[in-house]
C-alpha cells in the first residue's frame, strides 16, 4: 500500500467525520434539510442505479447460441451386451 492510498483514506475518514457532525447538528437544530439531503442523496443513488441497471441490460450485446442440429436417436441394438 502506497503514502498515497493510506492518504487518501485519512481523508476519507475526516469527511466522514465532518459530514457525520454536520448531520447531528443539523438533527439537534431540528433542521428539515437534515434530514430531506441524506434522503435525497440515498434517493438518486438508488435511481441512478436502477437506471445503470437497466441500460446495461437493454444495451448489452449477445451473440445467439448457434442451434443445435438434432440427430435421430439410434435405439440401441438388440444384440449388444
Amino acid at each position: 500500500m502506497t503514502d498515497d492510498s493510506r492518504a487518501q483514506g485519512g481523508l476519507i475518514c475526516v469527511a466522514v467525520v465532518v459530514v457525520g457532525a454536520l448531520f447531528a447538528v443539523g438533527l439537534l437544530r431540528e433542521s428539515y434539510w437534515a434530514l430531506a439531503l441524506p434522503v435525497a442523496v440515498l434517493t438518486f443513488f438508488g435511481l441512478g442505479l436502477a437506471f445503470w441497471v437497466g441500460w446495461t441490460i437493454a444495451t448489452i450485446q449477445v451473440e445467439p447460441e448457434p442451434e443445435a442440429t438434432e440427430e435421430p436417436e439410434v435405439p440401441p441394438s438388440e444384440g449388444a451386451a
